[in-house]
């Protein structure tokens, strides 16, 4: 019995030790931490970037529970311009933060880099997180109005630009209903126009007229028309026009009369004749 409660004892002792082992251990690595991040700054100071990341990332690696790597490592991303990478790692240390302060830190410059991204929306909602963690930051109170004035003109920007689009597509309707109508019109015109010449072929009966008949009148010349009125109606053959009538009247007038006298000259000579028809 006194034999077990030696060995209860010792377990014990073992355990406690090894609880502060592991404290020590974990103390060990965040001051390890501490230092690289510390140094980190300084490379920062003297805009070292790629020296100052360096530090970061060890930081990280030696203590990565600890939430001032991740956050430094951030801050550095924002001033190199990275903020995609620096939205990254900021969120990262947010979900490592332990205290406040470290979150409040981390929200606001979550909230910068959203409205640098012109995500304002965003923004607001990461600048109350800060203000949730540290009330008293004027800094976060002033970026959050700015936050809500940028995400109000967006929205507002994005009903006007709607209502933009939704006026071109109702143009774009009317148009095409314009141009339906337009075309409908158009053979509706055509239509009437093919039956009023479908009604000029036809006559007072119903009846189609005889297109050389169409075609004559329409070959005909007004003009012609007057002066054919005005001459006089040409003989048709086989008849005499007046004047070939008249002209062969006097003729036979003349004839007749040279006749008579032939006849007068030879009843004087007492010799008889025979007349012959000039036609």
């Amino acid at each position: 019995m006194k034999n077990l409660l030696i060995y209860i004892f010792a377990l014990m002792s073992v355990a406690v030790f090894s609880q502060e082992d592991e404290k020590d251990v974990q103390l060990q690595e965040a001051k390890n931490a501490n230092d690289l991040v510390y140094q980190g700054n300084n490379l920062l100071g003297e805009d070292d970037f790629v020296s100052a990341e360096m530090a970061y990332r060890e930081a990280i690696s030696e203590a990565p529970t600890e939430a001032v790597g991740g956050y430094n490592l951030g801050t550095s991303q924002i001033l190199e311009g990275n903020l995609e990478e620096a939205l990254y790692q900021l969120q990262k240390s947010v979900k490592a933060a332990t205290s406040k302060s470290e979150k409040h830190q981390a929200f606001h410059n979550i909230g910068n880099i959203l409205m640098q991204n012109k995500k304002c929306k965003e923004a607001v909602e990461a600048y109350k997180n800060a203000l949730r963690n540290n009330p008293t930051d004027d800094e976060s109170r002033y970026n959050l109005a700015l936050a809500k004035d940028c995400a109000k003109q967006q929205e507002d920007q994005n009903q006007d630009d709607n209502k933009d689009q939704e006026n071109q597509d109702d143009n774009k309707d009317k148009d095409q209903d314009k141009d339906k109508e337009g075309d409908q019109d158009d053979q509706k015109d055509k239509g009437d126009q093919d039956k009023k010449e479908g009604d000029d072929k036809k006559d007072e009966d119903g009846k189609p007229k005889d297109d050389k008949e169409e075609q004559g009148k329409e070959n005909q010349d007004p003009g012609k028309d007057n002066e054919q009125q005005q001459q006089p109606p040409k003989p048709q053959p086989g008849q005499m026009s007046p004047q070939q009538m008249k002209n062969l009247l006097e003729a036979m007038n003349n004839q007749e009369s040279k006749v008579q006298e032939k006849m007068n000259a030879e009843k004087q000579k007492g010799v008889k004749i025979q007349t012959e028809k000039d036609w």
